[in-house]
């Protein structure tokens, strides 16, 4: 029977397999397979085909809408008219807008994410016999065991 468990990556996982092989289970019958982490970072910039839901576009439209009216409410006055300096005004506050969440995505996000110290896990793949697998399943749930499985 096989046993598939998952645990962060800490001493537990060794000293979970130290506990299996106590129990006559061998070196040969346990695998162990960490993930790593993600290198590259994640983009910023959606396509067609892939949205991760944050939008640089949001508050860049929003600031270019309000900027706008400002702009164009100061234009009556001004040399340019007012559909100029609307028009000045929309682009303000969407690059405005766009600067204000590219900055805010790309560096507060990456080190809030620094900071939770987000780890992959490590897979544990136990083969042993039918009469053993509460024991198994016990040791792994001792150890912290994110999940357990048998198949």
């Amino acid at each position: 029977m096989q046993i598939f468990s998952s645990f962060e990556h800490s001493s537990y996982i060794e000293l979970a397999i130290t506990a299996l092989e106590q129990i006559g289970i061998e070196k040969e019958n346990i695998l162990a397979v960490p993930l790593y982490n993600r290198i590259e970072e994640r983009k910023l910039f959606d396509t067609l085909h892939r949205a991760d839901g944050v939008s640089l576009f949001d508050t860049g439209a929003a600031l270019g809408t309000a900027f706008s009216v400002i702009g164009t409410c100061f234009g009556f006055a001004l040399a340019w008219g007012p559909i100029i300096w609307g028009l000045i005004g929309a682009i303000i506050g969407f690059l405005l807008g766009f600067i204000i969440n590219y900055t805010f995505y790309k560096i507060t996000r990456n080190k809030q994410r620094a900071l939770k110290g987000k780890k992959s896990e490590v897979f544990l793949v136990i083969n042993c016999p039918q009469e053993i697998v509460e024991q198994v399943e016990k040791i792994l749930w001792e150890n912290f065991a994110l999940g357990v499985s048998k198949v």
